[in-house]
């Protein structure tokens, strides 16, 4: 929005200070900057307010505002002078201001820090978190402008405005003088302030989409006249799942007399209908949808489910088409899944929402599934809900939410709703991009450590429709990254419902030890095979021979569990050929019975489809008629081909349960504890070993994750002295590569010493320069394409007196040319170690990232390099020195001396704080760092600078901008 003509600012309109937020009850409201054309506004908004907020707001009757205050409350400078509003529908329901003052309380400019600040807000809209989500982004601008505090005066009466200071988690100081309480806030981030507004932002994305799945009302607005046609489909599909909230069919081409369709209330505009609407499921074609968006937010709908199409996915048009309709529901507080989208689906009993294109209601079950496509959308219900051939589900669905361009609603707000989910306990998530992978590191983290979270991930190329921040960080980069934060990473839907089936129902792996039994001597073999392909470590297989029972089943598994050595069970099993028997039965029962007495470990079952077992292992779970399961007889469907699968068409994991104890609904949705023990059961080996291998690893994450590190604080950094250093050297430019003495002095405030280095232009220079530093001495090339490439010869290391030192001076300038060219310089020697690398970059989207590896081309051809995200914590350094492959070289490879690594994962953790603390570094390299016996020594290094984003992760809640 930009400002009338009429001066008002020593400031252009800060545009970047717009933002969309979620409010704690799941509604948005757009906060911006009160500017001289909101002068009818803010009279408008005043007059909604009651007297008594008024009072605490003025300290006195205030009826009315002259037109003196309308004048001072919209003309600002934008520096000294700031204030914002909250708007809904485009119109004020909160304000806030400060005012620059100096020591005596009178208005003052830079370099006074602090500030008086005061909030009003609409008694219709308090309650819902505004004034809290206000001070955040208020408090933000003051930091941008150099104001370090606020100070506010508050009657003693105002509890809720108190609150509002008291719980955001600021450094605080409280007096009471005149009747009046004082408050004193430090506006610098604090661990507490930054924990209250993530814990905020989760309630809020939380709550809103809570609404989107759960709405106590729904209108499908597109609904066909005739059979057919999405809306029709999706209305049947709403009332066939026994959805029992009021529903209703829009249409404006319906007759005026028409009063229902397919048995449901009819109305020609959403406005018509009496009661509130939660959620509006739009099925018209995109050219309408304005108009639906516009009825809606007047009537007050809290949602949109988007199906139609035509958006950001059909080029340039559309994606201006879909920015303005993102932009239009946000300005009525309401939130869009799609477009494009398949749609939504709850199968809580008190919901029974199907509010997609899927024409069944899937089974009830305790796994969350989110997909941006509506083709893998279609295959994981199909694999969750098919018996027989296809991948049988252990488990159904509590919620599933397709979000087709998400634009809107994406996979982080969808985190943060199962996150808290009691019905959820384990997520399934198909990202074919991730659009802010910093906050879903951080989200996924968190979800992780409650519940397992298994992601299959685009290969980085975006969709049509995605709106996505680049990435330079290569694919596999990032996917490591989501590993570090718990995320289970697979590469196909097949492994992605074969790992989800078996963290659904079974415990996790103590361990990475596996027992193998079974009656086939091959295919035990092959399982083993497999566990030790996948680091595990498995026992010899126990052949239990082609003639085993089930009672022979039921003993070796029972031993094997309550064997202490084991952590899991394989079990592997050729049924009998032939009908289906009640052998198969007893055989699923023998081995249900006999992990129920041991509850603790996981067991699997890998079969081979020759007879009626796969009937037997998932008659229990069928969704056939009940005297249809009871007999055995379900057939499997066809092959079919799935989207993205990594597998055969048709082949799956089944569950095995008794079939005559059939679970019912009410089991599925009971709690993993509770719920009974189903066993997955694959059709090959490697699918079973690896989803066995991704729950050995998630384990171990949670375990770890358990007992989080810690950053350490070290005594000689000097972190003001810093950021002085860095403030003055960008005034010199918007972004450089600063020179090498300012490199090793700003690196010397956080402790890293880097080995004095001297220019050597000529030969009596670099004699010089030796006889200053001390023999023995490097002679480098330090031209760029000469650079950290002692593979072409371009570095002399011992020289040990003036002769070698000129001699080899001599060498380097006939092979490389003349010494201008070669920019040599000379290094005192350091202990000979272990050459490596550490790189940090500011990534547009993962944000910063520590990188590690050995120096050398052999580790650049081969990627071995390993990353994590800053901060660091000292529990993270310690894995990064180990997660390379050459890892070995530095811990005393084929009898080497082992090198200092605490040493350098302190130089690893000082790097992580130094770029942690200055958002301006956004690149640093330190190449070769020699590790040596005792110590680590820094031979290069370079810094690059550039000025801080306006606002990061860590500052006010914000919705992804459009």
């Amino acid at each position: 929005m930009r400002t009338s003509a009429e001066p008002q600012s020593r400031y252009e309109y800060p545009a970047h200070w717009e933002a969309d937020v979620v409010l704690r009850d799941g509604g948005t409201a757009r906060i911006r900057p009160i500017t001289v054309d909101d002068a009818d506004r803010l009279v408008h908004f005043y007059e909604q307010v009651s007297d008594e907020s008024k009072y605490y707001r003025f300290f006195a009757p205030y009826p009315r505002l002259s037109a003196k205050d309308v004048h001072r409350f919209t003309h600002h400078d934008f520096v000294d002078r700031v204030g914002l509003a909250a708007t809904v529908g485009g119109e004020f329901i909160a304000t806030v201001r400060y005012d620059r003052i100096g020591a005596g309380g009178a208005p003052a400019s830079g370099p006074a820090d602090e500030a008086e600040v005061a909030f009003l807000v609409q008694d219709a809209h308090q309650g819902r978190g505004v004034a809290s989500a206000l001070l955040e982004h208020i408090a933000a601008v003051a930091r941008e402008r150099g104001i370090r505090r606020f100070a506010a005066e508050v009657l003693p009466a105002n509890n809720k405005m108190i609150k509002v200071f008291t719980d955001a988690g600021y450094t605080q100081k409280r007096s009471f003088e005149d009747g009046v309480v004082r408050l004193e806030l430090d506006l610098e981030p604090t661990d507490r302030a930054l924990a209250v507004q993530y814990a905020r932002e989760q309630r809020a994305e939380a709550r809103s989409v809570q609404r989107l799945l759960a709405p106590g009302s729904v209108a499908v607005i597109g609904v066909g006249r005739a059979p057919g046609g999405v809306g029709r489909s999706v209305l049947a599909n709403i009332r066939d799942a026994g959805y029992e909230g009021p529903l209703y069919a829009v249409n404006k081409a319906f007759p005026e007399d028409l009063t229902e369709v397919d048995g449901v209330a009819a109305y020609r505009c959403v406005r018509d209908v009496e009661g509130p609407v939660d959620l509006a499921v739009v099925a018209v074609p995109a050219e309408y949808v304005p108009a639906v968006v516009a009825e809606c937010g007047e009537h007050g709908v809290q949602g949109l489910v988007v199906l139609s199409a035509g958006y950001a996915e059909s080029g340039p048009e559309g994606k201006e088409r879909q920015r303005a309709l993102v932009q239009k529901a946000r300005a009525y507080g309401m939130r869009i899944i799609g477009p494009n989208a398949f749609g939504v689906i709850n199968t809580a009993t008190d919901v029974r929402l199907n509010a997609s294109l899927a024409p069944e209601m899937p089974r009830p079950g305790r796994i969350g599934m989110f997909a941006q496509s509506g083709a893998i959308g279609i295959a994981l219900l199909s694999r969750l809900h098919r018996r027989g051939g296809g991948v049988t589900g252990t488990t159904g669905v509590s919620t599933f939410v397709s979000a087709g361009n998400r634009a809107d609603v994406s996979g982080n707000d969808v985190l943060q709703y199962w996150y808290e989910d009691p019905d959820t306990d384990v997520v399934l998530m198909y990202l074919e991009t991730i659009g802010n992978p910093r906050k879903f590191t951080r989200l996924a983290r968190r979800t992780a450590a409650a519940k397992p979270l298994v992601v299959v991930q685009g290969t980085g190329t975006a969709p049509q429709g995605h709106a996505v921040r680049a990435t330079r960080l290569p694919h596999a980069t990032v996917s490591a990254l989501l590993r570090q934060a718990g995320v289970i990473r697979v590469d196909t839907i097949t492994e992605l419902v074969d790992a989800g089936l078996l963290l659904a129902r079974q415990p996790l792996p103590a361990g990475p030890r596996v027992a193998i039994l079974g009656n086939s001597e091959s295919l035990g073999v092959l399982t083993y095979d497999r566990c030790l392909a996948e680091g595990l470590r498995p026992a010899r297989p126990l052949d239990l021979t082609t003639g085993a029972t089930p009672e022979d089943f039921h003993r070796a598994l029972s031993a094997a569990l309550a064997d202490d050595t084991n952590d899991s069970v394989v079990v592997t099993a050729i049924p009998a050929i032939g009908e289906a028997s009640p052998g198969d039965a007893e055989l699923a029962e023998a081995l249900r019975s006999a992990a129920a007495g041991v509850p603790g470990k996981p067991v699997l079952v890998v079969h081979v489809e020759l007879g009626g077992l796969a009937e037997a292992l998932s008659a229990a779970a069928s969704t056939a008629p009940a005297a249809v399961r009871a007999a055995g007889i379900e057939r499997a469907p066809g092959p079919e081909k799935t989207p993205g699968a990594g597998g055969g068409a048709g082949d799956g994991a089944h569950p095995l349960h008794p079939a005559e104890r059939p679970p019912t609904a009410a089991a599925d949705r009971a709690p993993a504890s509770e719920a009974p023990r189903l066993i997955p059961a694959y059709p090959a080996a490697e699918r079973a070993v690896r989803a066995l291998a991704e729950a050995v690893r998630y384990g171990q994450w949670r375990r770890e994750a358990a007992e989080p590190g810690r950053v350490p604080e070290y005594e000689n950094i000097d972190e003001k002295g810093a950021a002085r250093l860095i403030g003055e050297l960008l005034e010199r430019g918007e972004g450089l590569t600063i020179s090498d003495a300012q490199t090793c002095e700003l690196l010397a405030k956080y402790g890293i010493r880097v080995r004095r280095a001297l220019p050597a232009p000529t030969p009596d220079d670099a004699v010089a320069a030796a006889r200053a530093l001390g023999y023995p001495v490097a002679l480098k090339a330090t031209a760029p394409h000469l650079r950290h490439r002692a593979d072409l010869g371009g570095v002399r290391l011992d020289l040990a007196d003036e002769e070698q030192l000129r001699r080899a001076y001599t060498e380097l300038s006939e092979l490389f040319g003349k010494p201008e060219e070669l920019r040599p310089v000379v290094q005192g020697m350091a202990p000979r170690g272990v050459d490596t690398v550490v790189r940090t970059v500011i990534d547009p989207a993962a944000g910063a990232v520590l990188s590690f590896g050995l120096a050398g081309a052999a580790s650049q051809l081969l990627d071995d390099t390993a990353h994590r995200l800053i901060p660091v914590t000292d529990r993270e350094a310690t894995s990064l020195v180990r997660a390379i492959r050459t890892a070995p070289l530095l811990f005393g490879w084929r009898g080497s001396t082992p090198v200092d690594t605490p040493a350098l994962e302190e130089l690893l953790l000082r790097v992580s704080r130094l770029v942690d603390d200055h958002p301006e570094v956004v690149a640093v390299t330190l190449e070769p760092v020699v590790v040596a016996p005792h110590g680590a020594n820094v031979l290069g290094a370079t810094v690059r600078l550039a000025p801080p984003p306006a606002r990061d992760d860590h500052g006010p809640r914000t919705m992804p901008a459009y």
